[in-house]
């Protein structure tokens, strides 16, 4: 998808489909219902944009954005997922991950947030696709 949609259509549909995210705003809330969507995509590669746009007309007491910072030195020591528990969504709530949960496997290993040895156990731990795959790459 090389060439860019027009604007006025483009317009039209983002209006439409930022309603219908109202819409399920409203019945996450009705129903106490409970959602979670992470992004997932290399730096730069428009996650914040898009997040800036779904979130555009929610209410930020039921929405909210997730990006985690820095693992303090406690939280080097805790199990990697671990850090996720406390900001999954209660009922009634949305919740949207700007971080990718496989963060340990490429910032955070090449930052030297984590040893090799947290690293490996990382890669035994996290799922595998259907394609062998834990992290879509050109080579999966």
């Amino acid at each position: 998808m090389n060439e860019r949609m027009p604007k006025k259509p483009y317009e039209r549909e983002l209006k439409a489909l930022q309603a219908r995210l109202v819409d399920m705003q409203a019945w996450v809330q009705s129903t106490g219902a409970r959602i979670v969507v992470i992004f997932e995509g290399r730096d730069a590669a428009g996650k914040g944009s898009t997040i800036s746009r779904v979130t555009q007309y929610l209410n930020p007491r039921v929405t909210r954005v997730v990006a985690l910072p820095t693992p303090t030195e406690r939280e080097r020591t805790e199990w990697y997922f671990q850090r996720y528990i406390a900001h999954l969504p209660a009922a009634g709530e949305i919740v949207l991950m700007d971080r990718s949960w496989y963060n340990r496997a490429g910032v955070e290993r090449v930052m030297g947030y984590c040893t090799n040895a947290e690293y490996h156990r990382f890669l035994h731990q996290v799922p595998r696709s259907s394609s062998g795959c834990w992290w879509k790459t050109a080579s999966c």
